[in-house]
């Protein structure tokens, strides 16, 4: 893959002056820094500053954990739409809140809520990481499946950059519903960059249904470029559709 950068670290411009991503920093980057050897791809395609919605490959549960890292090496910030259940517990909730991540609900009434809480962080200037797949990917090969709206729209709503990004190398850290996280051995991961999706077309329309699954169809056509490029493999001519093969969207799946 081309203009390949070697693992980098610069400060952040929000955290030059005391946060509470100090404190995570220091918990999460000496763990990671012993168990990941990163290389990012593109990685000047991040924007260095202002709003932005970053869209993720997903199909580890250390992921966010991973591409928090991989973001902040970049020198931004970032925030993340989370299992509503993670606030809930001792210690890791509060950073959490403290942090501005946001809490999602699988079920119920509060996903409008959060989508308007990362339109909030979004209108502030701030980078967002929204997984357009909702969950972890049901392609027994692991290549993304069907995408939900709620990036595009955040993105076509605040009119700002849809930045698309792919890592590869994350289950070796935790396969998909593993358990152990495999530490302090090096695994190679790599992280991919990817230029803003184009929804120029897009702009001004209603944001329909059938505008947001064109849209979001848009998006995951480039998370899976940015994937087969760092795989090396072609990518499958069919997205991946739980609802085609009776699978449910949400909780472990070991088919």
């Amino acid at each position: 893959m081309p203009s390949t950068t070697s693992p980098q670290s610069r400060a952040p411009r929000e955290s030059r002056k005391p946060s509470i991503f100090w404190l995570l920093a220091a918990i999460a980057l000496p763990t990671m820094n012993a168990s990941i050897k990163f290389t990012f791809h593109n990685a000047q395609k991040l924007p260095a500053e202002g709003a932005v919605v970053l869209a993720p490959n997903h199909y580890s549960e250390i992921d966010p954990l991973v591409i928090g890292v991989a973001v902040y090496k970049q020198g931004r910030l970032p925030r993340f739409l989370a299992k509503a259940s993670l606030f809930s517990v001792p210690g890791i909730g509060a950073l959490l809140r403290w942090s501005g991540q946001i809490p999602v609900e699988r079920a119920g009434g509060s996903g409008h809520q959060a989508l308007r809480s990362a339109e909030a962080l979004a209108a502030s200037g701030r980078l967002v990481v929204v997984y357009p797949e909702g969950s972890l990917t049901r392609d027994p090969d692991l290549w993304p499946m069907r995408g939900k709206t709620g990036a595009v729209r955040i993105a076509l709503e605040q009119q700002i950059p849809i930045i698309p990004v792919a890592h590869w190398g994350t289950q070796a850290l935790m396969p998909r519903y593993g358990k152990k996280l495999v530490l302090f051995r090096r695994k190679p991961i790599h992280v991919a960059f990817g230029d803003p999706v184009d929804l120029s077309e897009f702009v001004g329309k209603p944001l329909e249904t059938a505008v947001l699954a064109e849209a979001t169809s848009r998006v995951m056509d480039s998370i899976s470029v940015l994937l087969g490029e760092l795989r090396d493999e072609p990518v499958p001519a069919e997205r991946w559709d739980p609802a085609t093969h009776k699978q449910s969207e949400t909780g472990r799946f070991d088919g």
